[in-house]
């Protein structure tokens, strides 16, 4: 079942980017709409949602090799290398997951919780391009490992302008190097973190990696970032990849310094729903291996976004409802009042309501929970806690989350022409004073107008230009691609049935438009999608692993899907 279940999520992400022109072979018949494979085999395809139009049927099983055949039957001579590659992440992923479930369930962060929902438009995220054979469960965090840091001398000459000249002191206290760092670092030398995955690329880059092991650390749900103190995250660079072999998570130059200068800004333009993460302590020396950010975290109680994705009891990985596999269960009870009086058309204002008699068993039983991971899940732990663990009322999390994060990103936008990169993978909630809000972080993929900017009396960051557009299209398609895509529909189609999810989504981004009605902005985000007939999409696989550089280069990969808004 692991392999149908990936060869499926494949199949549909080929159909959902037409890579090869793959959907012009999709056939009409009196038995229905089907694919023929590379070996003969018509598959059974149904309309698909939200991203796509259509995807593979439910209960039709495929073998990998199949869907691989197909796939090097349609790929350009131009894309042999990423078409091998893929091959390649194909078989990684599927051993992945294999390995998990060859391992017993064991202890769940809200991180480890995080890393167990598969992205919903890649299909082979499990696979981690540049994790030696045998090391995926010591260091990916969907296996909860814990391990210990290693740490490098560098020379203070290969600092980058902007680089802090040490760790900060807390983070050197919490793992315990403040001693050694004096001992073993000459006069002009400066220590730096370095991920154990990550030691042969410092050598090479110039770092003298010192014997000692000290510090104990756990990943996030993200690889690259691991929990190094209360409220601090530690920020490495990994040689590997997790999207696509391009999606490398080194540290590229100028990128630290960029969600530095950020910061402020979205700091400053925060409002009472968002929070920001600090990103200001960083050092990098001249190497894409060589790098740290002290990513400080507000208080509270922080629960990655990509939690609320997963089922009651999640023990593996792939095993939970995806954006692109809505249409393979059956009917499933709504998941709290909220949702019920949002979908009816009346929007609350963040009062707590009474749960009825009527309700089903689903929102009383998350209620009574509280275990993490256990019966509860965590949409249970968390809506008992904003209600001070008092059942019989109930404050919907993933419905609150979702109106929070489409009325601040459509206020940027609208207001400042800036668009933050939010994506349910990256984002999490934060529980204070019993109230939720939005914490963002990674602020250097921002994208912003200095036009707008200084038409609000904003002077723009010195950010790279990659940063920075006026072009009204641009941030709009960014707008709908990080926020709208990655940041809702992600997560609200991940709990909610299609339909119900679809006008979550559309209700709340027209309440978040409504008080710019007459502004040309908002004139031009409600036609790209409230009144779009399809949607702008990234075409995740294509330009992650598939498309070879010169295609990229000369003709970038564009993509659209049928406007998930205006489903009923």
């Amino acid at each position: 079942m692991r392999e149908s279940h990936l060869a499926a999520r494949v199949l549909d992400a080929l159909l959902r980017e037409d890579y090869g022109g793959l959907s012009s072979q999709v056939v009409r018949g009196r038995g229905g709409v089907g694919l023929t494979l590379a070996d003969g085999r018509l598959v059974r395809l149904a309309p698909g949602a939200p991203f796509q139009d259509f995807v593979v049927a439910a209960g039709e099983l495929l073998g990998l090799e199949q869907v691989l055949d197909t796939l090097a039957e349609i790929a350009p001579e131009e894309d042999a290398d990423g078409v091998k590659a893929f091959f390649d992440e194909c078989v990684a992923a599927l051993a992945a997951l294999e390995l998990h479930d060859a391992r017993p369930p064991g202890v769940r962060s809200y991180e480890t919780l995080a890393a167990l929902a598969d992205h919903p438009c890649y299909p082979t995220a499990r696979a981690r391009p540049g994790v030696p054979d045998g090391e995926l469960a010591a260091y990916a965090p969907e296996f909860g490992p814990v391990f210990e840091l290693r740490w490098a001398a560098v020379p203070r000459r290969m600092l980058e302008p902007g680089s802090a000249p040490r760790l900060p002191p807390d983070v050197l206290a919490s793992q315990g190097a403040g001693a050694f760092s004096r001992e073993l670092l000459g006069p002009d030398e400066v220590l730096f973190p370095v991920h154990p995955l990550t030691v042969d690329e410092a050598r090479r880059a110039g770092a003298r990696v010192l014997d000692v092991r000290r510090g104990t650390v756990r990943p996030t749900a993200s690889m690259r970032a691991v929990e190094a103190g209360p409220r601090t995250h530690l920020v490495l660079p990994l040689p590997i990849s997790v999207l696509g072999t391009r999606d490398r998570l080194g540290i590229e130059p100028g990128s630290l310094s960029a969600a530095a200068r950020a910061e402020p800004l979205l700091r400053a333009l925060a409002g009472p729903d968002v929070l920001v993460a600090g990103e200001q302590e960083y050092a990098r020396a001249g190497h894409e291996h060589l790098a740290w950010l002290v990513r400080r975290l507000p208080q509270g109680r922080r629960v990655p976004v990509a939690a609320l994705t997963l089922p009651d009891t999640p023990d593996k990985p792939g095993t939970q409802d995806q954006p692109d596999t809505q249409h393979r269960r059956g009917p499933r009870a709504r998941t709290s009042l909220s949702a019920e009086v949002e979908l009816q058309g009346e929007v609350p204002d963040g009062a707590p309501e009474g749960v009825p008699d009527g309700m089903p068993g689903l929102v009383r039983g998350e209620l009574q929970g509280g275990v993490r991971g256990g019966p509860g899940g965590v949409r249970g732990e968390l809506q008992a806690e904003l209600q001070g663990g008092v059942p019989g009322e109930v404050v919907d999390v993933p419905v609150a989350y979702v109106r929070a994060l489409l009325r601040w990103s459509v206020r940027l936008l609208v207001e400042y022409g800036v668009v933050p990169e939010v994506r349910w993978h990256d984002a999490a909630l934060v529980l204070v004073d019993g109230a939720m809000k939005v914490l963002v972080q990674g602020h250097d993929g921002v994208l912003v107008s200095p036009a707008r900017l200084a038409a609000a009396g904003i002077v723009a960051p010195g950010l790279p230009e990659r940063m920075l557009t006026d072009d009204p299209h641009a941030l709009a398609d960014a707008f709908v691609t990080g926020a709208l895509h990655l940041g809702a529909a992600a997560v609200a189609f991940s709990v909610l049935p299609p339909a119900d999810a679809a006008a979550l989504l559309r209700r709340s981004l027209e309440e978040a438009l409504r008080p710019y009605d007459a502004h040309p902005t908002a004139r031009l985000l409600r036609a790209r999608t409230l009144d779009a007939a399809r949607l702008t999409g990234r075409p995740w696989l294509t330009a992650g692993t598939l498309a070879s550089a010169k295609r990229l280069s000369t003709k970038p990969p564009r993509m659209s899907g049928p406007n998930y808004l205006r489903l009923r």
